[in-house]
């Protein structure tokens, strides 16, 4: 338990980023399964249209710092080369 006055309002504020921050993340993770789900049912628009909200929702996180730039580069990148790679 935090003694410190200051110290009792950063972990009110580290709560409430942690809670914001996880649902940056459980958004991003979500969009990227749904690319993935369509990949693997073989639907090409449905895959791009998808990969279009998860490259969005990726940039977001990014941008707000709750994933570090090289990997939301990373996922962006692996996702759009699965979309390509379809038929």
């Amino acid at each position: 338990m935090p003694n410190l006055k200051n110290a009792v309002k950063k972990t009110k504020v580290i709560a409430t980023k942690k809670q914001s921050n996880n649902e940056y993340k459980a958004s991003m993770r979500t969009a990227i399964k749904n690319v993935n789900k369509a990949i693997v049912e073989n639907d090409k628009e449905k895959a791009s249209d998808s990969l279009k909200v998860a490259i969005k929702k990726i940039d977001k996180a990014t941008k707000k710092g709750v994933i570090h730039a090289n990997k939301g580069a990373r996922d962006k990148s692996k996702l759009t080369k699965k979309v390509n790679v379809m038929e």
